[in-house]
């Protein structure tokens, strides 16, 4: 039978662990990550970090919101709606910087240009020179830019190529109504293969022109950057934790992703992930690890926007992007 005093010692040790418990969760902290697009892989080691609880280990209570095509991330952030976004890219900083919103970058994780240029094998363009008079179809929401620039270095006036807006499906490509479409390699490339065949393709990519436009940029206010920096170094802990998970066990990946979107085609997300992995460890990526910022590759792009007059004059990069928060994390723990 147990006596008084033990009861009490139980009954005291009891109430000292739910007060415990009561304290650890009054100090997590409360925050959200919007996504530039729907769940899918491209941000699977968000997923994988917040699946395995690696954002409450360093005391975050994190809600991973999905974008679309209405939301615009640095509005989102920039007014406090959301602690922590990932934007569309190095062009989407600079406008937005551009227009006044207090939104700071802390990292970057596709370290080259996302997107390719794409014809067929057996068509008549077969080099950027080969541009000039023929349809090209694109994204004007800063491919367009690389586009000019690309022809531009091979002495080609834009006006001189038929531009037109990029549609969702790829059909008129596939079906020769244009010479050159847009594609991102994770994604529209993976549909395009599929219904050309890789072997019948050619690629023009970016970086061979000497064009570079570095995008998922991970963005903060400037407020959270000045006030919660631990906040942010601690996300920027469990999310690379989470990414070096993803690429290790990319299965388990893929079920998390899977999961939560039911409806997305495996095969298609599979070839995703591969693909946003040769994207981030890439570049100064190598050696310095995930996230990292080049600013020689930021301030390329900048200078590019501001010739082309997307923004009126150069952005500030030491204000416009932090790579302090990042840089607290060793390059050897945000390498694979």
């Amino acid at each position: 039978m147990l006596k008084r005093r033990d009861v009490m010692a139980a009954f005291a040790a009891l109430t000292l662990g739910a007060a415990a418990k009561g304290a650890a969760a009054q100090d997590m902290q409360k925050a959200s990550l919007r996504l530039k697009w729907l769940t899918q892989a491209q941000f699977a080691g968000f997923y994988v970090a917040l699946e395995k609880g690696y954002y409450k280990e360093e005391g975050i209570d994190l809600t991973i919101n999905p974008g679309g095509p209405n939301l615009l991330t640095e509005n989102l952030v920039a007014t406090g709606a959301d602690t922590f976004g990932l934007s569309g890219g190095t062009d989407s900083v600079f406008a937005a910087r551009d227009k006044g919103l207090p939104v700071v970058c802390i990292g970057v994780a596709h370290q080259l240009t996302p997107f390719v240029f794409v014809a067929h094998k057996d068509g008549p363009v077969k080099t950027v020179a080969d541009f000039k008079g023929k349809k090209v179809t694109t994204w004007f929401t800063g491919a367009n830019h690389v586009l000019s620039a690309m022809l531009s270095k091979v002495g080609i006036n834009p006006s001189d190529v038929t531009i037109q807006p990029q549609q969702v499906s790829v059909t008129p490509f596939v079906d020769k109504q244009i010479d050159v479409v847009t594609a991102t390699r994770y994604n529209e490339l993976y549909v395009i293969n599929q219904r050309v065949g890789a072997d019948n393709l050619r690629l023009f990519v970016p970086e061979d022109s000497g064009v570079s436009f570095p995008r998922d940029t991970l963005i903060v206010s400037e407020q959270t950057a000045k006030e919660k920096p631990e906040l942010v170094e601690k996300f920027l802990r469990a999310s690379v934790k989470g990414w070096k998970d993803a690429f290790a066990n990319e299965k388990e990946a893929i079920d998390i992703i899977m999961k939560i979107a039911p409806t997305l085609d495996r095969a298609q997300q599979e070839f995703m992930l591969t693909e946003v992995k040769k994207l981030m460890v890439a570049g100064k990526a190598a050696e310095d690890g995930m996230f990292t910022i080049d600013t020689k590759a930021v301030g390329s792009a900048n200078d590019l926007l501001a010739q082309y007059k997307v923004i009126s004059k150069p952005v500030d990069l030491d204000t416009a992007f932090n790579a302090t928060f990042i840089n607290k994390i060793p390059a050897a723990d945000r390498r694979l």
